[in-house]
């Protein structure tokens, strides 16, 4: 087991973890709730603290969840949500920050997203979320689902250099970012959070992965799920609903890929040789 968990560094200086748990689908099924409350508790019981959810997700039933599963443990957890476009108004940011601080049972949400660019004037939303900073309602805010584009624009803004993450989909099957989103986003020191790690549970049935998997005792999912750790500024945040799952995302951080492994995943996987259009699930 390892002693800690990785780091990397928000633009405010903060360390934050290289691997989370993600909340997507929970809160859809009141038969698997138990289930899922359970994995997301042994995820802090092994020390992955950081959890992300949003509104969205079963229409507030994750953040139900993640209530659940941080109760009486919210000092030891950096909860991250996001707001639906279509509420990123003034009033409509400070409206669902409120109805997520309702269901996740807290006072502050330690970072707060606009979950994809929508038709609000991002500099409103921006102005809503320092609002919310000031207010003590949240610590941080981020993006996700934002281009390089995006993030040029957001840049421009005032108070939009003070935006900590892009939550983003990236894995071996979506190398986009990293022809200039991913590069634009390390010379600024703004983290990546890469959802859907794993594409959904796709590469773990991926034979391209078998290999390598074979020679560090691993899964391809675990493979895959390293391989997202490795790169320099970037979160991972794969969803576990069951403690086996947990326990197997956690042991991928004691998998040290070899420039071998890494060579052998580019040719299999290879990267982008030019500019793609951020994909999204």
């Amino acid at each position: 087991m390892p002693s800690t968990i990785r780091t990397t560094t928000l633009p405010s200086g903060e360390a934050i973890q290289v691997l989370g748990q993600g909340t997507w689908k929970m809160g859809e099924d009141r038969r698997r709730r138990a289930d899922e409350v359970n994995a997301l508790k042994l995820g802090l019981d092994l020390g992955i603290t950081l959890i992300d959810t949003a509104e969205m997700y079963a229409s507030g039933g994750a953040e139900e969840v993640v209530a659940e599963a941080i109760a009486g443990r919210r000092a030891e957890v950096f909860v991250v949500s996001k707001v639906l476009p279509s509420n990123a108004s003034r009033a409509g940011v400070q409206r669902a920050c409120e109805n997520s601080l309702k269901r996740l049972r807290t006072d502050r949400i330690d970072l707060y997203l606009l979950h994809w660019p929508g038709s609000v004037p991002l500099a409103e939303t921006v102005e809503a979320f320092e609002a919310l900073k000031k207010a003590g309602k949240i610590r941080h805010w981020g993006v996700s689902n934002f281009d390089t584009e995006d993030m040029e624009d957001l840049a421009g803004l005032p108070g939009g250099g003070n935006v900590q993450t892009n939550q983003v989909l990236y894995n071996l099957v979506r190398r986009g970012p990293e022809f200039d989103l991913a590069p634009w986003s390390r010379k600024r020191g703004i983290p990546l959070m890469a959802y859907s790690p794993v594409e959904q549970g796709a590469l773990a049935r991926n034979a391209r992965l078998d290999a390598i998997a074979a020679r560090h005792n691993a899964t391809a999912a675990q493979i895959a799920l390293a391989w997202v750790m490795h790169q320099d500024g970037v979160i991972a945040i794969p969803k576990a609903s069951s403690q086996e799952h947990v326990r197997q995302n956690f042991a991928a951080l004691d998998i040290k890929l070899t420039s071998q492994d890494l060579s052998d995943l580019d040719r299999a996987f290879p990267p982008p040789t030019r500019k793609r259009g951020l994909e999204m699930i």
